[in-house]
């Protein structure tokens, strides 16, 4: 298994919060000791073990101890509130729920969901009735299990974001998760081969946790990945540019991966010139990251490297991925998909669209999940012949490189031509006053939509809706230069990986627009 080979690091820090730290060794000790713990509760293979916390190392711990005892790990939005909690473990149908102090508290409104159920709850201020005490089960050595695991066995169920519907659970298997590892391995090796580097780094990676465990990118990219090659994983309680400085210096960060808004905060901080980075070989950001924020990290940090990829909860994470010179070179590319899949652009015929046309990006291969659970209709909706269809929209280069477009649902049609909200983001995202932006349609009666853009500056600027404008017209073709632009005073409203609710903002703005 997985953690055994990553015990050979021993000593060496795993999971850091704040002042605790839990070694190598000491996390495959308590992983055996929990998954042994819930099959003395009844716990058996393909039993679902749900994780309702915030990051913290007991998530971990529940994790790799449910796959150890054979049950399905579903992880669960820890933002959400009593209901959605409660819509996730009565769906998943889960045998166990594992949960700290605050999701109880939400799911005190919604208690009939934990009926029936054994409740591990952790970080608690007192031990309520019906409540096992999370570490009195780790607390005495128990004989490590012997389960008879298949690699296609199902191991996780993560829940998607939906915002007008209910989340379906994506069901994924050991061999999606172990994909994810062979993936992050050709890219490493890829972007050093490429630029014939030697390897700045000394050591193993330390790499900074910005976002939740229980997404993909969290779960498999970051966790699984740091158990895998040995490394430590810093906890961050909640995002907060410069706590996270904070513990880069202290804790001689080595990588850091979060969405441009993050890298951007960073990037904007007005302490970042007092503060050693020198630790960090690399910065990472979410697919179709801005160009003007690669543009940036190199500027600051030209020792450092820049690096993306693309991916969904569908496919376990990484489908394709760029850094180094590549990603200089074309900022605009998420780069190529990694060997374990393959990637079509469907045109809209239904047919593969030529080299630099744009159409749905269907994905086929190793990281590819089975299906959504107990959703056969939507399953079959999502696949043609094992090919998932993204929703997203992109294009291949004649070298391969994948760039993304933008979300279908995204795509703003004004008069009959699309336009990019993605490629307009960027722009906005050159002026030097923007520190986020969100772009999205508007109403209008004879075009049907224009674009719309709500933008936030930094403070103290004298960057206008007329000033963005101008901007955006040096840059773009007429067409897709916003006819409407918003200073938001507040922060853009997130979700919970930090990417922009743009049916949110949407909503609130596209009424403003005059209708006549």
């Amino acid at each position: 298994m997985l953690l055994h080979g990553a015990a050979s690091a021993g000593a060496r820090d795993f999971l850091v919060l704040d002042e605790e730290r839990i070694s190598h060794e000491r996390h495959l000790q308590l992983v055996e000791r929990f998954a042994a713990s819930v099959a003395e509760l009844g716990v058996r293979k393909g039993d679902r073990v749900a994780i309702a916390t915030r990051n913290l190392p007991e998530w971990s711990i529940a994790f790799f101890g449910a796959a150890m005892a054979g049950a399905i790990a579903v992880p669960i939005n820890a933002f959400g509130t009593g209901d959605e909690l409660a819509f996730a473990i009565t769906d998943a149908d889960a045998n166990v729920v594992v949960a700290d102090r605050e999701r109880l508290e939400r799911l005190a409104t919604a208690s009939s969901a934990l009926a029936g159920r054994v409740v591990i709850g952790t970080r608690l201020d007192e031990s309520p009735p019906d409540v096992i005490i999370f570490g009195e089960l780790l607390e005495n050595d128990r004989k490590a299990l012997r389960v008879d695991i298949d690699p296609d066995d199902f191991a996780t169920i993560f829940y998607t974001s939906g915002t007008t519907t209910r989340p379906k659970g994506v069901l994924g298997t050991r061999r999606n998760i172990c994909s994810n590892l062979v993936s992050m391995m050709f890219s490493g090796v890829r972007t050093t081969l490429r630029d014939n580097a030697t390897g700045s780094q000394s050591g193993p990676p330390v790499q900074l946790l910005s976002v939740p465990l229980f997404h993909a990118t969290g779960c498999h990219s970051m966790l699984v990945g740091q158990a895998f090659f040995g490394g430590t994983l810093i906890f961050m309680r909640r995002w907060d540019s410069e706590a996270a400085l904070d513990l880069i210096e202290r804790e001689r960060v080595t990588s850091f991966s979060g969405v441009p808004t993050m890298l951007f905060d960073l990037l904007n901080s007005p302490t970042l010139d007092r503060r050693d980075l020198s630790s960090v070989g690399n910065f990472g950001g979410g697919a179709a990251s801005p160009p003007e924020l690669v543009r940036r990290i190199h500027e600051r940090f030209p020792a450092s490297g820049s690096v993306t990829g693309y991916g969904l909860t569908e496919t376990s994470s990484i489908t394709a991925s760029i850094g180094g010179s590549d990603y200089l070179d074309r900022p605009a590319s998420v780069g190529i998909p990694v060997p374990i899949c393959e990637v079509r652009i469907v045109a809209p015929n239904g047919g593969d669209a030529t080299v630099g046309e744009t159409g749905e990006i269907w994905i086929k291969g190793a990281n590819v999940v089975p299906g959504y659970w107990e959703r056969p209709h939507e399953t079959q909706e999502a696949c043609t012949q094992g090919w998932l269809h993204s929703g997203d929209i992109g294009r291949l280069d004649d070298e391969g490189f994948l760039y993304i477009v933008d979300r279908a649902k995204d795509i703003v049609i004004r008069g009959g031509e699309n336009i990019s909200t993605l490629e307009v983001e960027s722009v906005l995202f050159e002026h030097p006053a923007v520190v986020d932006a969100a772009v999205f349609a508007t109403p209008h009666a004879t075009l049907g939509e224009e674009v719309g853009a709500v933008v936030c500056v930094l403070p103290g600027s004298d960057a206008t809706p007329e000033v963005l404008r101008a901007h955006a017209a040096r840059h773009l073709a007429t067409r897709k230069v916003p006819a409407h632009v918003w200073i938001a005073e507040e922060p853009l409203p997130r979700g919970d990986t930090g990417k922009v609710l743009k049916r949110v903002i949407q909503a609130e703005y596209a009424p403003l627009v005059p209708t006549s």
